[in-house]
């Protein structure tokens, strides 16, 4: 019965919860209507407000655009009214020109007209002259024009006649200068003992004491010295000093800084002697590269083979006629890149074949032939361009294959002749300049003849009695081929003629 009615009081205990759920579950769901609602109608009035803000917004941009519409408008109609009346003045310009060229069309025929009968008149004036003239002359005209005609065949003759004397002789003489050239050129490179600058080289010592030191116990010193290096040590009665003696620039220098090396320590004995050799031998080495690196950079010439770089180098050491050649081919790679932009050649290729034109010569006393062709084949060696060992195998002969090896061959000529680049004796100077006023001193009316400019000028003075100004003219080319037939000289000589007129006379 307990237990009846316990289940009968739960049973209504849940169905009054259900309801009471349901109930507060149905009013939750109202106040959730109500407020949605709420806030749809919140919404739809700030959506209408939104709205009319929008229509007000728009109505403004368009009164906005129309109003700048009307002022663009105007603006165009008032550019079209200037152009219109721009377009009518110019018409009517173009009007008053049209009638000033039709004033100047009619004073043009009027001037024509004018210019032909002058012509006529001009006609009968030249024909009335030509008839006094043949009259005078007791010619005719085609007789004259005949006359004229073989006089001039005449000249012509003789003119070519000289001419081809001139290139006979000047034939000869150059296969006299090329002779004289390959002759020149192997003694250069022989650096036989005349040219004592390229030969031989000095060491100061403190004191003469310091020659038997070199010298050593029997000779051992200086035998070691000359051993070690390849030098011949010349020790002689000049005060403080003593000399070295070699063909190869590069160990005559490294027996000077050995030597001068051993003088400044004081000990002189042969393991002393070998390490300062051997030192000597770095540092020249490294000096070498340096120059090489430093000539490279200086011409701006770029991805040369290490071992180009290094014989450049050596040039440093070597010197042509008193002019150092490492120098010499820079110059000519500068010459030679202005050259070729000049004439619109190929810069890159003149300035490498001007650089390394001369690397035969750092070669020249240990391989056999001609220092171009030698140069030429160590650039083939080292993969140089085809067209830059053709510059350098060309650039001493008289047929070339490329505008860039007659570049390089001028620039080396201009490098080699310009003032002041190669050295010479005063003997030989002084020579040069009395064979020069000879020469140009041969000739009948000349009273003095001065060689000035280094011998690159003559300046000749004239009787004024004995040779006329036409005279003068011929005797100034009669004096320039007299040099050109007997002298070699570099460069060219100009030739000055002076001929001085004065009359005096004196009032009393």
């Amino acid at each position: 019965m307990d237990i009846i009615t316990i289940a009968i009081a739960g049973l209504i205990s849940l169905i009054v919860g259900t309801v009471f759920g349901i109930s507060v579950k149905r009013l939750q769901t109202f106040r959730s209507k109500v407020a949605a609602r709420s806030e749809a109608e919140h919404i739809l009035e700030k959506a209408l407000d939104e709205q009319r803000s929008i229509l007000i917004e728009a109505k403004e941009e368009a009164f906005k655009l129309q109003k700048d519409g009307d002022e663009e408008l105007k603006e165009r109609r008032g550019e079209v009214r200037r152009i219109e009346q721009r377009v009518a003045s110019r018409e009517e310009n173009a009007e008053k020109r049209s009638q000033n060229l039709e004033r100047r069309e009619r004073k043009l025929n009027d001037l024509e007209k004018e210019i032909e009968g002058l012509y006529e008149k001009a006609e009968v004036v030249k024909s009335q002259s030509i008839e006094r003239l043949e009259t005078v002359a007791d010619m005719t005209m085609d007789d004259a024009k005949d006359v004229i005609m073989a006089t001039a065949e005449d000249d012509y003759r003789h003119e070519l006649a000289l001419k081809y004397r001139d290139m006979e002789e000047s034939t000869k003489n150059e296969a006299n200068d090329k002779a004289r050239m390959i002759l020149g050129q192997a003694i250069q490179r022989l650096a036989s003992d005349v040219v004592s600058e390229a030969t031989v080289s000095t060491v100061p010592i403190p004191s003469d004491d310091m020659k038997g030191r070199l010298i050593g116990r029997e000779g051992r010193n200086i035998r070691s010295i000359e051993r070690n290096t390849g030098v011949d040590l010349i020790i002689d009665d000049t005060p403080e000093a003593v000399t070295l003696s070699c063909f190869d620039p590069v160990r005559r220098e490294v027996a000077r800084l050995a030597v001068s090396k051993l003088v400044a320590d004081g000990r002189i004995h042969p393991a002393r002697i070998e390490d300062m050799v051997k030192k000597s031998q770095e540092e020249v080495e490294e000096t070498i590269w340096k120059s090489g690196e430093s000539a490279v950079l200086e011409a701006d010439v770029r991805g040369l083979h290490p071992e180009l770089i290094r014989l450049l180098g050596r040039l440093k050491y070597r010197f042509s006629y008193g002019e150092n050649v490492l120098m010499h081919c820079l110059e000519v790679a500068h010459l030679a890149g202005l050259l070729a932009a000049e004439v619109g050649a190929n810069v890159k290729v003149a300035k490498v074949g001007g650089l390394l034109h001369d690397i035969g010569k750092a070669l020249s006393h240990e391989i056999e032939g001609p220092h171009a062709e030698i140069g030429a084949d160590i650039a083939k060696k080292y993969k140089v361009s085809h067209r830059v060992t053709t510059c350098i195998g060309e650039h001493h002969d008289d047929e070339m294959s490329s505008v860039e090896s007659f570049i390089v061959a001028a620039a080396d000529a201009l490098s080699a002749a310009r003032p002041g680049s190669r050295k010479d004796t005063v003997e030989n100077y002084v020579k040069r300049m009395e064979e020069l006023e000879e020469v140009a001193g041969d000739f009948e009316g000349v009273a003095k003849c001065f060689a000035i400019q280094a011998g690159r000028e003559v300046r000749i003075m004239v009787e004024p009695d004995s040779v006329d100004d036409v005279s003068a003219t011929s005797l100034a080319r009669d004096v320039v081929k007299n040099i050109e037939e007997k002298l070699a000289y570099p460069g060219q000589i100009k030739v000055v003629v002076i001929r001085e007129k004065r009359s005096v006379e004196y009032a009393r």
